[in-house]
């Protein structure tokens, strides 16, 4: 009795594996930038990114939408960040310099984790100073929380105690984002930029 049923189910079995191997690699469902990325899954189990809405540095409301509009470079950091901030801020600047030189444009994008001293004004000259491309954002404090939350970000205030010259800890990734296919991949800080401007214009190519 058992042979006639392994006779017709192996046939069924086979059709049913080749299907889902044809569906795996279907062109829809190829990872396209898998060739850029630095592992298969870029390291993360959550998704990242989203929708956001903050306030640019001429004082204007923005959404995702209006400011991610090319292949983008989002850091989330401070402008009274002694060191680390303006170290990563420049770093992503020559990125997209770099880039420029092969005819590939990228937006650089700084949002704010410290609404409450980085106003419309102290953004527009922090991103006066860093580049002409720059896009500084801020918030409220639950805009830049949501926007915080939406790419998995971390800050917190070192202490309440100075009003005026209080630090902030915070994480230091960069995400490459684009208008079509949202986050892509993120580079840490202690990458050159040399090195994020081949990963990134690998991305460019191939979207």
């Amino acid at each position: 009795m058992l042979k006639p049923i392994l006779k017709y189910a192996t046939p069924t079995l086979i059709i049913a594996g080749l299907w889902l191997i044809s569906f795996e690699f279907w062109p829809e469902n190829v990872d396209k930038f898998s060739k850029c990325r630095s592992s298969p899954f870029n390291g993360v189990a959550e998704p990242i990114g989203g929708p956001f809405t903050l306030i640019n540095q001429k004082g204007i409301m923005v959404t995702d939408a209006d400011v991610i509009t090319e292949p983008s470079l989002i850091y989330f950091g401070y402008t009274f960040c002694p060191d680390v901030c303006p170290l990563d801020a420049v770093r992503n600047t020559e990125v997209v310099d770099i880039l420029a030189q092969t005819g590939k444009s990228l937006t650089p994008i700084f949002i704010s984790i410290d609404p409450q001293r980085d106003t419309p004004e102290v953004m527009s000259e922090y991103s006066k100073w860093l580049h002409p491309k720059m896009i500084a954002l801020t918030g409220s404090q639950e805009q830049v929380k949501a926007a915080s939350k939406a790419y998995g970000t971390y800050y917190k205030l070192h202490s309440d105690e100075d009003k005026e010259f209080y630090l902030i800890d915070h994480s230091t990734m960069s995400y490459l984002v684009f208008p079509e296919h949202g986050f892509v991949e993120f580079f840490r800080r202690d990458q050159s930029a040399k090195k994020v401007a081949e990963k990134a214009a690998c991305f460019i190519k191939n979207s």
